[in-house]
């Protein structure tokens, strides 16, 4: 499918570089017009990927976050999330609703909050070695576009 535009970005896994990650996110997804809703579930998709690379992948020390956000034909917005970090050591249990690595202040529900705000999630992880979490959202053409 051809890449019609696209933009990366790296920053440190602080926490406070997750609203950066999101609101580049939201603005990249506009020249694609979307609606509200799906700046929100954009923004909030973003927004549980970043915050798992942050607090999992890097639990002791700072490391690097990389988001690559794509546009392809048929108005397809690509996401990707990646990270050098600790990996994970089963996806499949990690997908799993309410199960967690991270302390008691973790839901649990991040990949099934991503999953239910895009139309595809697939993760990919090595441990020691990080994670990559791509998700895509069609966005929908409105009259008049």
């Amino acid at each position: 499918m051809k890449i019609e535009n696209q933009v990366t970005m790296e920053f440190p896994s602080r926490s406070a570089n997750e609203g950066f990650a999101r609101t580049a996110a939201a603005c990249f997804a506009a020249q694609l017009d979307p609606t509200l809703e799906e700046v929100n579930d954009i923004k909030t998709a973003v927004s549980e990927a970043v915050t798992n690379a942050i607090v999992h992948a890097y639990p002791d020390t700072l490391g690097k976050v990389m988001v690559r956000l794509r546009i392809k034909e048929g108005n397809l917005l690509e996401i990707l999330v990646k990270d050098w970090g600790v990996g994970i050591a089963d996806v499949d249990q990690a997908r799993t609703p309410l199960f967690t690595t991270g302390n008691e202040e973790r839901s649990g529900m991040g990949f099934t909050i991503m999953e239910s705000f895009m139309d595809t999630l697939k993760v990919r992880s090595t441990p020691g070695k990080g994670t990559a979490v791509t998700m895509a959202r069609k966005i929908a053409r409105r009259a008049g576009r």
